[in-house]
């Protein structure tokens, strides 16, 4: 994990959500804590996320690098994942979006986030995006 991972997420759980400096005020923050593809470990993952209805929705940008993130590959071989939002944490299952409903989604996360588009930009690859539903409890 980056320093700069680790510190938001230290900064996120000791301000009950809470993250300042480039996210201040502006985004919703999520931690997420996905099982390792290849090594079985957990991994936590600071994300912004954009609200729909009941679910949250990730984007899989990796600031627009050729690549996915690591994440995304976790919740590909294991689509159960941990969520922590303000003060609260719980067990969700993750859901591939794709066609024209990824695209809608995509859009209005360059509009609740501008650095988006920009991603989008820096890339060929199509950014996935991935609806995130809370478990049965």
């Amino acid at each position: 994990m980056s320093d700069f991972n680790a510190q938001v997420i230290e900064e996120f759980r000791a301000n009950g959500g809470r993250v300042g400096g480039m996210f201040e005020g502006r985004t919703n923050m999520v931690l997420i804590t996905t099982t390792g593809a290849r090594t079985g470990r957990q991994v936590t993952n600071p994300l912004v996320y954009l609200p729909d209805g009941d679910r949250m929705v990730l984007v899989a940008s990796n600031g627009g690098a050729d690549r996915h993130p690591a994440w995304y590959h976790n919740l590909r071989a294991k689509p159960e994942l941990t969520v922590e939002v303000g003060t609260e944490k719980f067990d969700a299952t993750a859901e591939f979006v794709t066609g024209a409903e990824r695209d809608e989604l995509y859009d209005r996360m360059v509009e609740l986030m501008p650095a988006f588009g920009d991603y989008r930009a820096k890339t060929s690859r199509v950014i996935p995006v991935i609806a995130v539903q809370r478990g049965d409890g």
